[in-house]
């Protein structure tokens, strides 16, 4: 897995680095926003670590550029900000993630190996679902024998963790917590809205409604 690192303090840096090449990453450190944002560009990475105030570019001029170019590759934010305000404007943005400084590095491998799973980084970058369809994470679209099925952000991301929670109960809290995270929290009817329409792309027999509580689902 290909990780970028953006984080101007070359200490830290170099912690963050050297523990995750231990942990059998690939980091490439990077302390100026703009070279960054040039590489991403020349470079393919998996998974982008960023700072919020560095050099140049901040952190989240550099999530916006990366929209404006349609370029979707999951976005952590590490940084010392901590006004909710800040926070939101990060997933607003489109963000993966965001960890507060000073973190144990333990969590940052955590949240990272999260991102990998729910993005099946390093994986088929298609997902059997069933005997008769596929996902295809990178092009965002369930893919059918009679059609191809485009999906919002938010579709492949309800799709993304139920994924990544087969065969158990997902609750209905859990499902805004995840994956809205810290936008508007949606209401039950909303949820269901969202289902609904996955089911429609020839999910029916994998999502299980569990009346009340949630959904299960199971590729079948």
């Amino acid at each position: 897995m290909k990780l970028l690192l953006l984080e101007d303090d070359p200490i830290l840096s170099d912690i963050i680095e050297e523990f995750l090449v231990e942990n059998g990453l690939h980091v490439t450190p990077f302390y100026d926003g703009e070279e960054a944002l040039e590489s991403v560009f020349s470079t393919p990475y998996d998974i982008l670590l960023l700072d919020i105030n560095v050099p140049s570019l901040n952190g989240f001029e550099f999530l916006s550029a990366l929209n404006a170019a349609k370029l979707r590759i999951p976005v952590i934010y590490i940084t010392s900000l901590n006004q909710i305000s800040e926070v939101k404007k990060g997933f607003a943005l489109g963000a993966e993630d965001y960890l507060k400084k000073p973190f144990d590095l333990e969590e940052l491998l955590s949240r990272i190996k999260r991102t990998q799973k729910l993005h099946a980084i390093g994986h088929a970058s298609r997902v059997g679902l069933g005997t008769s369809h596929m996902y295809d994470p990178e092009n965002l679209c369930i893919i059918g024998p009679e059609a191809v099925h485009p999906l919002r952000n938010k579709e492949a991301q309800l799709l993304e963790y139920l994924l990544a929670n087969q065969e158990r109960i997902v609750r209905f809290e859990e499902i805004i917590e995840q994956v809205w995270r810290f936008e508007e929290a949606p209401t039950h009817a909303t949820v269901r809205t969202y289902i609904k329409t996955l089911r429609s792309y020839g999910l029916e027999g994998m999502i299980e409604n569990i009346k009340g509580v949630g959904y299960r689902f199971k590729c079948v």
